[in-house]
């Protein structure tokens, strides 16, 4: 355990055992996924499902923590599994390279994680992801808009039905309070001030086309820093509900 002493010193043996034996699923292995899969690794989590279906291209270099040009064409949850076991070769992980819909995703949340995170970017996806973990009475941390943000002083975690500005996190209240859903989910977010112009069509799109798997998608511009705390926060709300 030489290469967790320094967290035991933190967190007492007690909790750190806790994190040994805790099951993590993760839904989305972009930046933000990444790079909570990474601390809650170092922090000494035993047991995660990846769930993504990309594969890293030169674009991600910018802010994935598994980018790199070693790895472009390898798929997003195989490049982090390596990573993980790089870092504990005695973690046990499930790498599931498949979009996640009501095809496969009981079948994953039927495992009963300890905690489901949420770092899926497509409003569609994750809005079912969500209504499925809560109906579930599962644990889950969801990551809010990331894309367009430069400031890391303005991101927050909270309810996702009390956050303010972010238009990824409105989007999804509707999705789910028209579904009987309130409250119950812990998400992190920014309230820094979005762009008007960068967040026109296809965000904005009004009635249910906006939830549906491949409608047309702006490509939204990411600053380092701010998707590595997201994940990094995402990874200690982890930490902190399991300990």
């Amino acid at each position: 355990m030489e290469r967790f002493s320094r967290i035991i010193q933190v967190l007492g043996e007690d909790s750190f055992q806790k994190l040994q034996k805790a099951h993590i699923t993760i839904f989305g292995l972009g930046a933000v996924g990444a790079w909570a899969a990474e601390m809650l690794a170092r922090s000494g989590v035993g047991h995660f499902t990846l769930v993504d279906f990309d594969n890293i291209v030169k674009t991600n270099i910018n802010r994935h923590v598994c980018a790199a040009e070693s790895t472009i064409g390898i798929p997003k949850v195989e490049a982090v599994k390596a990573r993980i076991m790089d870092i504990n070769p005695k973690a046990e992980v499930k790498a599931l390279k498949l979009f996640a819909d009501y095809t496969n995703r009981d079948q994953i949340l039927d495992e009963k994680p300890d905690i489901v995170i949420d770092a899926i970017d497509s409003l569609g996806p994750k809005a079912s992801l969500l209504e499925a973990i809560y109906n579930k009475g599962l644990r889950v941390i969801s990551s809010m808009g990331a894309a367009l943000k430069t400031d890391i002083t303005t991101i927050h975690t909270g309810d996702l039905f009390k956050t303010t500005v972010c238009p990824l996190a409105r989007n999804l209240r509707k999705y789910l309070r028209r579904r009987g859903i309130t409250h119950g989910i812990l998400c992190v977010y920014s309230t820094e001030l979005p762009d008007p112009e960068a967040l026109k069509a296809p965000e904005e799109e009004a009635g249910d086309e906006r939830y549906q798997r491949g409608r047309e998608r702006n490509i939204l511009g990411t600053y380092p820093p701010v998707t590595a705390v997201f994940g990094i926060t995402i990874a200690d709300l982890a930490i902190k509900m399991l300990k």
